[in-house]
């Protein structure tokens, strides 16, 4: 950790933290090719890996202070707050935001970590084992290269965010291996795809450092995506309509928690703001609602692809407003360069 980087805590939690959660084990003694689109992942999986030292010119400077991201993204772009900042002021609001989104992305990434790590001991399929390991060494990678980027250049961690917290505690405790799949390949993954999407493309010309390692870890989160759906659409073919009802209602739970309640509240306490000011703000903010929906635009299609998109489901994302996604292509449907 450089001397300099500022490691927010403001719950004071403990630097390490169990979760208890039940993990049967199960081996596969069958070694031989039974699902060829997951082998075909993970050939593309041991292909893709890529050294971030190697890849990515880290001697770039970056200016933490500058308009990184668009500053009509935050959810303070029309306050009147904003309008009386100074440019010192408005440079450090600009360098907690960004800090704050990546150390979510770092966060996540950890729990992806963790969750695929213990896919590899649980799921039956051997092809799922085989890709599950090219994606932990991804995990790892990307957790490693946004510590890289909030320590270096930004100089500033924030803690994980309660919901993304309640969201990863609740998929790693899930018993049933699908469903540990469901809220961290389909929606976790799906969400941060979407982001990182529109990451790169405003960064292109802003900054060229984050650009080079968003587009790095995308093309290894659409495989990760992809893994989620392929492996799980032939699974739910098989199920009862009871255990179908329940992975539904987990996936509307976790899809309002995150669309609701995922905003950077840690980042206005910080900086002295007065939340309920912001929170009207953000409740009033056509564009901040336009870009939590875009987030979606990977979740709902990959839903629907894996025949979980039912008239309980669809009324609940109609509700967010992000049923109109239904239509878009899936991952596994995307142009195969993509993945």
């Amino acid at each position: 950790m450089a001397k300099s980087t500022k490691v927010l805590d403001t719950s004071s939690a403990l630097l390490t933290e169990l979760v208890p959660a039940n993990l049967d084990i199960l081996y596969n003694w069958d070694y031989g090719t039974k699902n060829p689109a997951l082998r075909v992942l993970y050939d593309k999986g041991q292909r893709a890996q890529w050294i971030p030292e190697v890849a990515i010119d880290w001697s770039r400077q970056v200016d933490p202070c500058a308009e990184n991201l668009p500053d009509d993204q935050s959810a303070i772009a029309v306050s009147k707050r904003l309008q009386r900042m100074t440019k010192r002021q408005r440079g450090e609001l600009r360098r907690h935001m960004l800090a704050w989104t990546l150390s979510q992305f770092m966060h996540g990434e950890q729990g992806a970590l963790i969750v695929t790590s213990s896919m590899v001991m649980c799921v039956p399929d051997i092809d799922a084992k085989y890709y599950g390991a090219t994606q932990v060494m991804d995990e790892a990678r990307h957790m490693f290269v946004y510590y890289k980027y909030l320590s270096e250049k930004l100089e500033l961690v924030y803690p994980i965010a309660p919901e993304l917290k309640t969201l990863l505690d609740e998929t790693v405790r899930k018993k049933n291996w699908d469903e540990r799949f469901l809220g961290m390949q389909i929606v976790v993954e799906g969400l941060a795809l979407s982001a990182f999407k529109f990451i790169q493309g405003a960064t292109k010309d802003r900054e060229p450092l984050l650009h080079d390692v968003t587009r790095y870890v995308q093309q290894d989160e659409a495989r990760h995506v992809a893994f989620g759906v392929t492996a799980l659409r032939d699974y739910y073919k098989e199920l009862s309509e009871g255990e179908i009802h329940q992975r539904v209602e987990f996936l509307a739970e976790a899809c309002a928690l995150i669309r609701e309640r995922l905003i950077p509240v840690q980042v206005w306490d910080e900086l002295g703001f007065p939340k309920s000011e912001i929170a009207e703000l953000v409740r009033q903010s056509d564009q901040r609602r336009q870009f939590q929906n875009l987030l979606f635009s990977t979740v709902v299609p990959n839903i629907k692809k894996l025949g979980l998109l039912n008239p309980e489901l669809r009324k609940a994302f109609d509700k967010m407003g992000v049923l109109e996604y239904e239509s878009w292509p899936s991952t596994v449907d995307m142009p195969e360069d993509n993945i």
